[in-house]
């Protein structure tokens, strides 16, 4: 049976005081001691109970009115409070037009800073990667896709992520969600990259109710973990929004406010598979597809989790020292049920649909609340951003890609940033019309790039889907793509440019126009480049298979497989080693191979 609600039970009490026993004349006062240690614990129980209320079925809700903040001595470093939405569309919250209602996102950034010029990654992985380690794709090895559950592939271990920076201030670090950035070696899991506790998934999606997943026939496993092992216990169907957020309510409810808590909360919604609790299809009944309607039920859940999440802030004492931010990983996905509309494209392309996001800032330490930013802001910010407000320290030989961009939210300053290498991805379906030629002798056309330059936006190479999905795409069953106004693009075409802040829907190519401009972009593209390390995307590993480690999707890479087997004659050996040189003079120098892939200039 599917649960009520997303806001789940009640967090477990604070543990019982211990019994005093004193010998001879020392019982009575001691006695007493009891009593008095008792009578304050039960009166701190009774006031964080304050706000909640109890439903059916053991949920959580808020009380109507304001309630007050607990008084407590607050740390001068913040609570930090990151929430990442899966595959929210640009346009799929309530402040942005959405028929969907999602209330809660709307008081909370109409009462913080709305972010309306900050972009992410078109896909899960590489948003991930760069919100934790401050870095492009191009400097992490994570160009092209995602980490695929079958690849030995994860964040390069020689990378400093945001939570291990903040262990070393003093944080506590807290992860809930879904990771995505690779598991196949222990060393890549959450709490050896600086969480303290980890409660989630480590693939890119799965069942919200039985946490399974099938990458493909005959490779399929369960996918819920409690920091490095297997969390059986978890598996009573519960929905995946709803069991985050308990766990978001029980991590607050043990810690004391007074030290500074990291909390990362990646909530699996609204990826798909479609699937919510059935009580959240009711306010969506006039929505024909059937898609739409299943992700409105989903971000509905998503808001009523967000909702309980702050409420829980506020119970425990964290909420006034605290800084709650919201973004999405990616644009939606059309097809299944997301839309970026007025934008251009959807998830998993360049154009600004699949990376134009949905984010705000919410904290009573802002200085201007209650406003918009529409400076430039990038997921890679957070990283120094966190870090300096956590008065942490960034080592001087590390190369960020990110600034620190507080001034610009909280005061209304300019940002930092300037430019945005969105991409480039040197293994991606090349275009079959990209040259050199067509990139003035600076840059191969061919290859899928796409970089911001203050109001300019360049892209070369295949983009990816480029259509606009208005609204009454949703009215059918489709989308229905004759709704769509649909661009085939030109014989030929390999580049395009855009003013961005004068066209934000990317109408009007402006590349013919402004060659000059293109030029200085492409020149930015190549500089960027030069500073890239090869790409990682290994082949699938057969040994991943979660029925070869107990029908758990983990890690599966062990110290003995990285020993060679020692050949059985020198003469074999020899033999070998003569092939290698062959097939290395057939196949021409190659100076930027790593990983298994080759990239060549031409």
């Amino acid at each position: 049976m599917a649960p009520r609600d997303c806001a789940g039970p009640p967090p477990p009490p604070p543990p019982p005081p211990h019994a005093w026993v004193w010998p001879g004349r020392m019982l009575a006062m001691g006695a007493l001691a009891a009593f008095w240690v008792l009578s304050l614990l039960t009166y701190g129980y009774l006031s964080w109970g304050q706000g909640l209320e109890e439903e059916e079925e053991g949920t959580l809700r808020a009380q109507s009115g304001e309630r007050p903040e607990p008084s407590t001595t607050a740390t001068s470093q913040p609570h930090l409070i990151f929430v990442l939405a899966d595959d929210q569309g640009f346009r799929d919250v309530g402040y942005h037009g959405s028929e969907i209602k999602t209330p809660t996102l709307d008081k909370l950034a109409a009462e913080g800073v709305k972010l309306e010029n900050y972009y992410v990654q078109p896909i899960c992985t590489p948003s991930r990667s760069q919100f934790i380690t401050g870095k492009y794709q191009i400097h992490t090895g994570l160009q092209h896709s995602i980490i695929r559950p079958t690849q030995p592939n994860c964040l390069p271990l020689d990378n400093a992520t945001l939570p291990q920076k903040l262990k070393e201030v003093g944080y506590s670090t807290h992860m809930v969600g879904k990771w995505h950035l690779g598991f196949y070696r222990k060393e890549c899991m959450p709490t050896k990259r600086g969480f303290d506790t980890f409660f989630g998934s480590l693939l890119g999606s799965g069942d919200y109710y039985t946490h399974y997943k099938c990458d493909s026939p005959g490779m399929c496993g369960y996918d819920l973990y409690e920091n490095d092992n297997a969390a059986w216990d978890y598996d009573n169907g519960i929905y995946s929004t709803q069991m985050y957020t308990q766990r978001v309510q029980q991590i607050l409810a043990s810690h004391d406010p007074r030290k500074p808590i990291f909390l990362y909360i990646a909530y699996q919604a609204v990826h798909s598979p479609l699937q919510a609790p059935s009580r959240y299809f009711e306010h969506y009944r006039s929505i024909i597809n059937i898609n739409r309607r299943r992700y409105a039920a989903m971000l509905s859940c998503l808001d009523e989790a967000i909702n309980n999440v702050t409420l829980a802030l506020k119970t425990y004492g964290f909420y006034n020292n605290s800084i709650i931010i919201y973004s999405s990983d990616n644009g939606g996905q059309p097809t299944a049920g997301g839309s970026n509309w007025p934008l251009r494209g959807s998830k998993g392309t360049y154009w600004e649909g699949g990376i134009r996001a949905v984010g705000f800032v919410h904290s009573p330490l802002l200085k201007n609340k209650g406003t918009v930013c529409k400076e430039l802001v990038h997921i890679t910010d957070w990283y120094p951003t966190l870090i300096s407000l956590a008065e942490g320290q960034i080592d001087e030989d590390i190369q960020l890609d990110g600034y620190d961009v507080w001034e610009t939210i909280s005061e209304g300053l300019r940002s930092p940033r300037v430019d945005i290498l969105h991409n480039i991805d040197p293994i991606y379906t090349k275009a079959k019309n990209g040259s050199w030629a067509a990139g003035y002798g600076i840059w191969n056309t061919a290859i899928q790039s796409a970089i911001r330059v203050q109001h300019w936006k360049l892209l070369t190479g295949n983009p990816g889907y480029s259509d606009w999905v208005p609204p009454q795409s949703f009215s059918n069953l489709g989308p229905n793509r004759w709704h769509n106004e649909r661009i085939t693009l030109s014989t030929g075409k390999s580049v395009w440019l855009f003013n961005i802040t004068a066209d934000p829907y990317e109408r009007v190519d402006l590349s013919h126009r402004y060659p000059g401009i293109v030029k200085q972009l492409l020149r930015r593209l190549s500089q960027f480049n030069k500073t890239a390390v090869p790409v990682r995307y290994p082949p699938k590993d057969p040994r991943s298979n979660p029925r070869l480690n107990g029908g758990v999707w983990g890690p599966w890479y062990k110290e003995e497989y990285k020993k060679k087997k020692p050949s059985k004659n020198k003469a074999e050996k020899k033999k070998k080693k003569s092939k290698t040189k062959k097939k290395q003079q057939k196949a021409g120098s190659f100076p930027n191979c790593g990983s298994g892939v080759c990239h060549h200039r031409g």
